[in-house]
């Protein structure tokens, strides 16, 4: 896996929530491809996995205001709206990308190596989200590069919370439980 995403290549894994389609965040050809693959809404930005809260500032150059909002949520299943001016390609004119630092070990070490990956359900735009590899293999077979199964569960799609300011969440998706 870390071959074919290096290699440019887009895949379908189980993230730490859901089956997504996979690539490298970074490279704009690979972000425009799954756009066009998944007939998705250019407006929309897709939801980008990072190893760490550092990456945000190595990276992205975003201004961390927010750290110790961001040590509740992260590792973890939620991804957090933030806004950050770099990457176009990623942001789509708003500004603002939802970033997720996953709960999942092997997917974290993955990130380490091949640098962030955009993440999105593996499905059309309006369709229900493949819940397996052959509901992927049914909606994109050769479209899609490579398709990794895994025997673990699925849980919910993650928690989409935008950060208004450092006293305002705005839950977007899902219900959102604070780390003790």
């Amino acid at each position: 896996m870390k071959k074919e995403l290096l290699n440019k290549k887009i895949g379908v894994i189980l993230t730490d929530t859901i089956y997504g389609i996979v690539g490298l965040a970074l490279d704009e050809n690979v972000v425009q491809r799954i756009y066009k693959i998944k007939n998705r809404n250019p407006q929309k930005p897709f939801i980008v996995l990072i190893s760490s809260i550092e990456d945000l500032k190595s990276i992205f150059k975003i201004d961390i205001e927010y750290f110790d909002i961001l040590k509740e949520f992260w590792p973890g299943k939620t991804s957090v709206i933030l806004p950050c001016n770099e990457f176009p390609h990623l942001h789509r004119g708003l500004n603002s990308i939802a970033f997720r630092v996953p709960d999942k070990k092997e997917l974290v070490d993955l990130i380490k190596e091949v640098g962030p990956i955009v993440a999105t359900s593996v499905n059309k735009e309006g369709d229900e989200p493949a819940k397996n590899i052959d509901e992927a293999k049914k909606y994109f077979g050769e479209e899609i590069d490579f398709y990794i199964d895994s025997k673990e569960c699925l849980s919910e799609p993650s928690i989409l919370v935008n950060i208004k300011n450092k006293n305002e969440l705005e839950i977007l998706r899902g219900k959102i439980c604070l780390k003790k």
